[in-house]
């Protein structure tokens, strides 16, 4: 039987396959559509069409940043980290957000500079209406596949990608609406679109951005959680109440510190081996990184009272 420290380890390493190969998916897709989407608008004389193209680029460099990411986030702890390196996935969703706000500002510009040449824009060739379409069913078929791997993983740094993924295929939506309107005569249609997609985009770019930033300054995890891990403490054989629980986000994970009430009359060895059992229990339960414990001695009566309390209380809360 493998040991728990070993599980952790596989699971590691398929978490981390796993965003590899979607991620190396998306730069193939991503490489083809630049390709693809450039050549015919320039052929088809589709400015939105290269735009869209421009777009898939952005995604082929978001691509590379989570390769990065998430083959340093991997490394063991050193004497410069000495907590590990999961926080690369932080910077990574924290430059994959600033990414999304760039492209969104992008398109608005674009679209305002579409719109004060309105009556201007020379006819687009058919050709580009399909190479639209075909690019919206890639995007929308890539977000699905991606989104599908973030969340067996959970990993936020590729659920963030998938999103940008999700992005681009609004946007190729867009100019698939923006091209059948320019062969429609409707040509104003197309730069109005791109407006509105542009806010979207702006809007998820800034959630991602300000969801990095917040874990990066050590946000808790949400009050869910922190009740849920604060359970598994408490149903520790031997732990008779707990205070003083912290946590923040570290990539994905989460590190936690408790200072664990325990009967004082136990030796020293007895009540290391009841907080490394706690600690134990929440590693095997939940999402956590590490759990950094610390041992107060109470008398065994008092503990065991202040632990109701403390249960009370929290079924208490629960059911407000």
């Amino acid at each position: 039987m493998l040991s728990a420290q070993k599980e952790d380890a596989l699971g590691a390493d398929a978490r981390y396959r796993a965003g590899r190969t979607s991620t190396l998916v998306s730069i193939v897709v991503n490489l083809g559509l630049t390709a693809l989407q450039i050549g015919a608008g320039i052929f088809s004389g589709s400015q939105a069409l290269v735009a869209d193209g421009v777009h898939s680029l952005s995604d082929l460099v978001s691509d590379f940043v989570v390769l990065f990411a998430a083959r340093h986030s991997r490394k063991e702890a050193d004497a410069d980290h000495q907590y590990g390196h999961q926080r690369y996935e932080n910077a990574a969703s924290l430059a994959l957000g600033a990414l999304l706000l760039a492209v969104g500002i992008g398109m608005l510009a674009s679209a305002a500079q579409k719109i004060q040449a309105y009556g201007h824009t020379p006819p687009v060739h058919a050709a580009a209406l399909w190479v639209a379409l075909a690019a919206l069913l890639a995007k929308e078929l890539l977000f699905r596949y991606m989104l599908a791997v973030a969340r067996r993983v959970r990993s936020s740094m590729l659920v963030a990608n998938a999103w940008h993924a999700r992005s681009d295929a609004a946007s190729s939506l867009v100019v698939a609406l923006g091209i059948a309107a320019s062969l429609g005569g409707f040509t104003l249609l197309d730069p109005a679109a791109a407006a509105v997609v542009g806010l979207m985009v702006l809007r998820m770019g800034w959630r991602f951005f300000w969801s990095a930033l917040s874990d990066l300054m050590d946000r808790a995890v949400s009050e869910e959680e922190s009740q849920a891990i604060r359970a598994t403490l408490l149903d520790t054989p031997g732990v008779h109440g707990l205070h003083d629980l912290r946590t923040r986000r570290m990539g994905d994970m989460t590190q936690v510190d408790v200072h664990l009430e325990i009967d004082g009359a136990l030796t020293v060895a007895e009540g290391h081996a009841i907080a490394a059992a706690a600690r134990r229990r929440v590693l095997d339960a939940h999402n956590v990184l590490d759990v950094m414990t610390h041992v107060d001695p109470v008398a065994a009566g008092a503990g065991a009272d202040r632990a109701a309390g403390t249960r009370r209380s929290d079924t208490a809360r629960s059911n407000m």
